[in-house]
């Protein structure tokens, strides 16, 4: 970034070496590909230290426990979920292509980057995508990356937005683990 340009008050206040990248449900998706593509680049003076995944949006083809648990689920059935897939993802390819499905054919991507920072990822029992984002908080720990998982065993996909107690994480709560 040029020193002489941009807005005078992020100059003044922004700590750019210490930057995430956050998204919730499908902007979690986002900020999880963003990442993968842009930590091998020289974004200097951004440095992005860690990213914060809240209910991301992932799917698959074959169904996971929680899918099929809450396969109607009253926030977030399955089948909207596959309609908004099946609109979002190029043509020709399936559930399990990597911008839905990062867990097939995805191993190693973080290690190849050698990206050692971390990564916050929250999920709620009641949300059917829970088990995806689960899986994918596994895979980044056996890549070296530093995972925080927050699961709350009540809530459902975007709780947040539906329970103002959800907006406050509370340890009573949850189940919470930290990786190395």
């Amino acid at each position: 970034m040029d020193e002489e340009k941009g807005e005078e008050w992020l100059r003044q206040l922004a700590d750019f070496s210490n930057c995430y990248l956050m998204g919730i449900s499908a902007g979690g998706n986002i900020a999880y590909h963003a990442a993968l593509r842009s930590l091998p680049l020289d974004l200097k003076p951004v440095r992005i230290v860690g990213l914060i995944l809240n209910q991301t949006y992932f799917g698959g083809v074959e169904r996971s426990g929680s899918e099929m648990r809450l396969i109607n689920g009253r926030v977030f059935p399955i089948e909207v979920s596959d309609l908004m897939w099946e609109l979002s993802l190029p043509r020709g390819v399936d559930r399990d292509h990597e911008y839905c499905n990062p867990t097939v054919g995805g191993e190693g991507r973080w290690e190849k980057i050698g990206w050692g920072g971390r990564c916050f990822v929250s999920g709620h029992g009641g949300d059917p995508l829970v088990d995806r984002q689960l899986a994918v908080a596994r895979m980044m720990e056996r890549e070296g990356v530093k995972v925080k998982v927050w699961y709350e065993l009540d809530g459902d996909h975007g709780a947040e937005l539906f329970d103002p107690a959800k907006r406050q994480l509370t340890p009573t709560h949850a189940y919470s683990r930290m990786s190395r």
